[in-house]
C-alpha cells in the first residue's frame, strides 16, 4: 500500500474537498482523484463520499481513519529514525500561536534555514491551549505557546522563552500619573477573556479592584493596539514586540504590582522521534535577541 494515497486520503478528509486537497498539496485534482481511486481499489470498498464539492469519509472511510493517520505517522517517524545525519530528518511539525509567529518565531527560522538547509519545519497555528493538547496527542512536534496557567502533560518538556510582563497601553499623547486611575477612568479595551492574555489581564484587574469601563472585548495585539492609537480607549497587554515596537501612536506605562506576566516557550513532546529537533529550535530561540 502506498503511504502517499494514504496521506493524499488524508489531505483530503480533513481539507473537505479534492480541490482544497489540492491546493495544500500542490498537485493537480486529477492527481488526487487517480490516487484515490487506486486506495480504494487496493482496500476493496469506497473511502469518499462526494455531495457537490464536498468530501466526506463513507463508513468504510471513517473505520480507517485513525488507523491511516497512524501508519501515516509510523511510517515518517521510520524515515527520521533512519537519518544518518546528527539531527533526525524533517519535517519538525510546529505549532505557533500568532503573537509568536508575528515576534519570536521569523528570526528564529531564518537561522533554523541557515543552519539546517535540509530539515523542513512546517508551521500549524494556533492558540496555546489547544497547542499543549495536540502536542501531548503527537499531533505536532513541538509548540511555542503562553504558559496556559495549568500543568503541562507529564509527557512534554518545557522551555522558557521570554516573560512579557503585562502593561497599559494608551494613545501616545496621553499623560499617565497613575495607571490605574487610567484603567479606571477611560474607556477599555479588554482583550478577550476566553485567551490566557485575557485570563492575566482578568486576574490584574480583580487583584487591583477595577471594574473598567469596557468599550470592546477583542482578540488580538495588534488589533487592539490599533484601535488603542485611534484614539477609542486604553488597554493592558502583554509587554512583547508587536506593544514596544508599536508607531508613535502608542505608548506603554509599567504598571503596578502585583502585575502577571506572561511566561512563552516551547513545549515539546518527550518521547518524539523529532525531538532532537525541538531541542535545536529551543537553542536557536534561546539564542534570539
Amino acid at each position: 500500500m502506498e503511504i502517499k494515497f494514504l496521506e493524499t486520503y488524508l489531505a483530503v478528509v480533513d481539507a473537505g474537498s479534492v480541490a482544497a486537497a489540492a491546493r495544500i498539496l500542490d498537485v493537480a485534482p486529477t492527481t488526487i482523484a487517480q490516487q484515490i481511486k487506486a486506495l480504494e481499489k487496493e482496500v476493496g470498498c469506497r473511502l469518499l463520499g462526494r455531495v457537490g464539492h464536498t468530501a466526506k469519509p463513507t463508513e468504510a472511510g471513517y473505520r480507517m481513519l485513525d488507523r491511516a493517520r497512524l501508519v501515516v505517522r509510523e511510517a515518517k517517524d521510520m524515515c527520521t529514525v533512519a537519518a544518518s545525519d546528527a539531527l533526525p530528518a524533517g519535517p519538525l511539525r510546529l505549532g505557533a500561536t500568532y503573537s509568536a509567529l508575528m515576534g519570536l518565531l521569523p528570526p528564529a527560522l531564518r537561522e533554523w534555514n541557515r543552519r539546517y538547509t535540509d530539515i523542513e519545519i512546517f508551521i500549524q497555528p494556533g492558540d496555546s491551549v489547544p497547542l499543549v493538547q495536540r502536542v501531548a496527542d503527537s499531533d505536532v512536534d513541538a509548540a511555542v505557546i503562553g504558559d496556559p496557567l495549568f500543568p503541562f502533560p507529564k509527557s512534554c518538556d518545557w522551555a522558557l522563552l521570554r516573560e512579557e510582563p503585562l502593561v497599559l497601553v494608551t494613545p501616545a499623547s496621553m499623560r499617565v500619573d497613575d495607571p490605574l486611575d487610567v484603567i479606571a477612568r477611560e474607556p477599555f479595551i479588554r482583550f478577550d477573556r476566553s485567551f490566557m492574555v485575557g485570563k492575566l489581564v482578568d486576574i490584574f484587574l480583580q487583584q487591583h479592584g477595577i471594574n473598567p469601563k469596557a468599550q470592546f472585548e477583542l482578540d488580538g495585539t495588534e488589533v487592539i493596539a490599533k484601535f488603542v492609537a485611534e484614539g477609542l480607549g486604553v488597554s493592558i497587554l502583554p509587554k512583547c514586540p508587536q506593544v514596544v515596537a508599536q508607531d508613535a501612536g502608542t505608548r506603554y506605562w509599567p504598571l503596578p504590582e502585583p502585575c502577571p506576566t506572561r511566561n512563552v516557550g516551547l513545549l515539546w513532546l518527550r518521547s518524539s522521534v523529532r525531538a532532537p529537533l525541538s531541542v535545536a529550535l529551543r537553542d536557536i530561540l534561546l539564542e534570539s535577541p
